[in-house]
């Protein structure tokens, strides 16, 4: 598969053969990354996740309750991407409103990891780390509200960012917890992943939770040679099994090799991420999704009056997973439950912060396991808390609002990927990309 920067040096022309190839391709594919193949413009084919706003596409999150919308507007990161002369191409397949860790309730059907057709993608951006490492994308724009970028992309083998939430904008994204969701880049490689970002990234008036910071030219200036101090939390590898500490010991001896510092230190135990993460994630997903309802948006359901109009499309609409976390979040928001849940779990997140910020002040960066095991088998989660805890090690980022990347390091004996990530302080990407740049060079993983 070429890469994104090969492709950027490309002439229209040679692209639009290379997309007709592309699309060939992608629908002779039985990974069922693609739920749709509409394009915008000329341009560089980048995959997009489905719940990003793109003019005049049939836009649905994964979901059975907005079949039938098409998009009034662009998000701003399909704008910027025009800009740089990248195109909107195909929809990825995801869990049904970004709520899930295997794409497998999306409303289209699993999505099949490449590299293993009998296990899952990861989710919620399953479709796009799968469509990149099944070489039917070049690179593919994906969300992150817990770790559903990096957590595909570690199944996958390919690299994943989530960016600083405020860094990118979230105009043109459908919401699942708005305090908490990112768009963020899937690539081949660092540098492609470095390329994407920077093409999307920058302050929007549109957004009132962007940040008003320049955008970086990263990508230009990728250092593999820096020398940083790299936080490991022996914790976090301590209850990940055997290919992921194995794969966690040899990356940190070749970083120690090529002249990093490690140091050890630690977190407060993941179950605080989860209790917190949950309360809050839900409770934004009651609010937000309440505006599907049969009356503004995609589906409605035959009824004779109003209450029933609500009850049936909602009823009919939405998921199992869906319906779980509205339920969920309706219930930590209610009266005699709100102090006692929300109000806690916000100041949980606040320590989680902090907690963070403290290991900043010794190191640069942290490195930490992606997921607690390699890709799952399809239908292997018994229950939903087994699902949830896939998420252990990335949901304290976005309780954070940290920038995270997702770098391949190796395969285990059944040629099934290991990623492991890196975390900066917000706002520093630069140094995530440096240091991503230097784990990409110093394990040699190969595809």
């Amino acid at each position: 598969m070429i890469t994104l920067k090969e492709a950027l040096t490309k002439s229209n022309e040679e692209i639009a053969i290379f997309k007709d190839e592309l699309e060939k391709k992608a629908k002779d594919s039985a990974l069922n990354a693609y739920v749709g193949f509409e394009s915008s413009g000329e341009g560089v084919p980048i995959l997009i996740k489905d719940n990003i706003q793109v003019k005049a596409w049939s836009v649905t999150s994964g979901s059975k309750i907005l079949q039938g919308y098409i998009a009034p507007y662009e998000a701003t990161v399909i704008t910027k991407l025009k800009s740089k002369g990248m195109m909107a191409f195909g929809r990825a397949n995801m869990d049904e409103f970004a709520m899930g860790s295997t794409t497998e309730s999306s409303y289209y059907g699993a999505t099949l990891n490449p590299h293993g057709t009998n296990r899952v993608p990861g989710g919620s951006s399953g479709g796009s780390a799968a469509a990149v490492a099944g070489g039917i994308a070049i690179a593919a724009l994906g969300s992150d509200t817990g770790g559903s970028i990096r957590q595909p992309a570690a199944y996958c083998g390919v690299v994943g960012m989530k960016p600083t939430y405020g860094r990118v904008s979230r105009f043109g994204l459908g919401a699942y917890a708005s305090s908490l969701d990112q768009i963020g880049p899937i690539g081949q490689n660092v540098e492609d992943t470095a390329i994407l970002y920077d093409a999307i990234t920058g302050h929007d008036e549109k957004d009132s939770t962007s940040a008003d910071f320049e955008s970086e030219d990263i990508a230009n200036h990728l250092n593999t040679d820096v020398k940083l101090t790299i936080a490991v939390v022996d914790s976090y590898v301590e209850s990940a099994d055997e290919d992921i500490q194995k794969a966690f010991a040899y990356t940190v001896a070749k970083l120690s090799e090529a002249g990093h510092t490690i140091v050890h230190k630690e977190l407060s135990n993941t179950k605080y991420d989860i209790a917190s993460y949950y309360v809050l994630a839900t409770a934004e997903a009651a609010t937000n999704l309440a505006r599907y309802d049969g009356v503004r948006y995609g589906n409605r359901a035959k009824s004779s009056n109003t209450e029933e109009l609500y009850y049936h499309t909602r009823s009919e609409g939405f998921g199992e997973e869906v319906k779980r976390r509205i339920m969920l979040g309706n219930f930590v928001l209610s009266s005699g439950y709100y102090d006692a849940y929300y109000v806690k779990a916000q100041k949980v997140r606040h320590l989680i912060r902090d907690e963070f910020n403290a290991i900043f002040e010794e190191a640069d960066l942290i490195l930490s396991p992606v997921t607690p095991s390699v890709a799952p088998k399809i239908g292997a989660s018994k229950s939903a808390l087994e699902m949830y805890k896939s998420d252990m090690y990335t949901i304290g980022v976005n309780l954070a609002g940290l920038p995270a990347i997702s770098i391949p390091v190796a395969k285990n004996e059944e040629g099934m990927p290991v990623g492991l990530q890196l975390i900066a302080k917000a706002f520093d990407e630069k140094t995530l990309f440096d240091g991503a740049s230097s784990v990409e060079k110093v394990v040699g993983y190969t595809k």
